[in-house]
């Protein structure tokens, strides 16, 4: 299986190459040149296969024989170490929860598939050390600190906007230590971002480092997390009801990996890109006109990105056919006072405890519903313990702290303050 860039510029390069690299030289997303679906009869008999083995179906195609069999099953088994419970909160509605990793974020998954596929080619002779360079909107930074943490071969560079994380999110990428990094940025998360792609165009410094990126950007933390689509669909009692996924959208992976499944036959009747008041796509799908714009600070920060990288690979999945996307995309934006009000109201209807992300994919499904039929499911993306700032005032309830939490909350904050790409360019020179 190879790769092209989505700008059409630059060769096409095989899986490992995409995940080295990261981004292409002409500055495009890398996206698989072929996608082929799956056969009826595995999604006929998908409740009697494990998660492993779905998993392994999903994604071998795009592998290809790039990782052996059985170290690829390995690879899978590594990565899926922890449950992906779908939780009923009401009759048509309820939530697949992506908490139950390291760092209690859906990020988890990608975060540690892509680290063990780092792994894997490094064991490689005359393999040239990486650097790791992501910028963090919150919950990514800790899922690739966790993942890459004590990988040979790596090192790992995380810029995060300065006091826009919340302080489980902040701490649980500051404080690993080893080969793990963390510049805290003063600005927004694009500015974190607009950091890292111009280090990747800069070859002052990929002369002397070999740079990869692990946002969602790069395929091996992109395509993992089409698995939690189908590990939905398994636990779907009646699967003769039209599927309905809502997704809290940031920059906009975890629904492109939705659209994915879609792509190889998961039966989606509709995918919902449900995001705050950053709503560039929104506004995309409703004017036809796409505009970037500086985020805006929410509290579900995860998701305050002005530019969403992913949203060319939707274009691209759709075959750039705005009639297409919009038969199978929606995308709806809330405010900060709704979120908060889902928040009570999925509280106080089935004592279910959900995070800002998740109540506003919650608020997606309701809009939906308001005018069609189905049965959805929002993705919860983290656990509310990492919003504690959040959650505990809004719903009046002291939340218990996990293990994972437990483990990192008191643990002393290590960053390095930046304020400019000058000085993460000295840094990555000189470090």
């Amino acid at each position: 299986m190879n790769f092209y860039s989505l700008n059409k510029n630059a060769p096409n390069v095989s899986f490992k190459d995409a995940v080295v690299k990261g981004l292409a030289p002409d500055k495009g997303l890398y996206f698989p040149e072929s996608i082929t679906p799956l056969e009826k009869d595995f999604f006929n008999h998908i409740e009697y296969f494990t998660n492993e083995e779905i998993a392994y179906e999903v994604i071998k195609q795009f592998v290809a024989d790039e990782i052996p069999e059985k170290e690829l099953k390995e690879i899978i088994s590594e990565t899926l170490c922890f449950d992906f419970p779908v939780v009923e909160i009401k009759k048509n509605i309820s939530t697949l929860e992506l908490f139950h990793g390291p760092t209690m974020a859906f990020k988890d998954v990608g975060a540690r598939f892509m680290a063990r596929c780092f792994g894997f080619f490094n064991k490689e002779q005359n393999a040239k050390k990486v650097t790791v360079l992501v910028a963090t909107s919150g919950d990514t930074g800790g899922a690739v600190a966790s993942g890459f943490l004590g990988v040979e071969g790596v090192d790992v560079v995380i810029l995060y906007p300065s006091g826009k994380v919340s302080d489980v999110q902040e701490k649980q990428l500051t404080t690993l230590g080893q080969n793990i990094t963390a510049l805290e940025v003063n600005g927004t998360f694009d500015d974190c971002q607009a950091m890292v792609k111009t280090a990747f165009l800069d070859t002052e410094i990929t002369s002397q480092r070999n740079l990869t990126s692990a946002n969602s950007i790069n395929v091996a933390r992109w395509l993992p997390q089409m698995f939690y689509f189908f590990f939905a669909y398994k636990q779907i009692k009646n699967k003769k009801i039209e599927l309905v996924f809502s997704v809290p959208s940031g920059n906009f992976g975890n629904i492109c990996a939705g659209a994915m499944a879609q792509k190889l036959g998961l039966p989606i009747k509709q995918l919902i890109a449900s995001t705050n008041v950053n709503d560039i796509v929104p506004n995309y799908l409703e004017t036809g006109v796409y505009t970037p714009k500086p985020s805006k600070k929410t509290i579900s920060n995860a998701m305050d990105v002005g530019d969403p990288s992913n949203f060319i690979r939707i274009q691209e999945i759709y075959n750039n056919d705005d009639s297409l996307l919009k038969e199978n995309l929606s995308s709806y934006s809330f405010t900060d006072e709704e979120t908060r009000e889902a928040m009570k109201e999925i509280k106080k209807k089935s004592g279910y405890i959900a995070d800002p992300h998740g109540a506003v994919g919650y608020l997606g499904l309701k809009k939906y519903f308001k005018k069609n039929k189905g049965q959805g499911i929002f993705l919860e993306t983290a656990h509310p313990v990492k919003f504690l700032d959040v959650v505990e005032p809004v719903l009046n309830k002291t939340i218990e702290l996990p293990q994972q939490i437990l483990e990192v909350i008191n643990k002393e904050k290590v960053s390095i303050e930046i304020s400019t790409y000058k000085e993460l360019k000295q840094f990555l020179l000189t470090s």
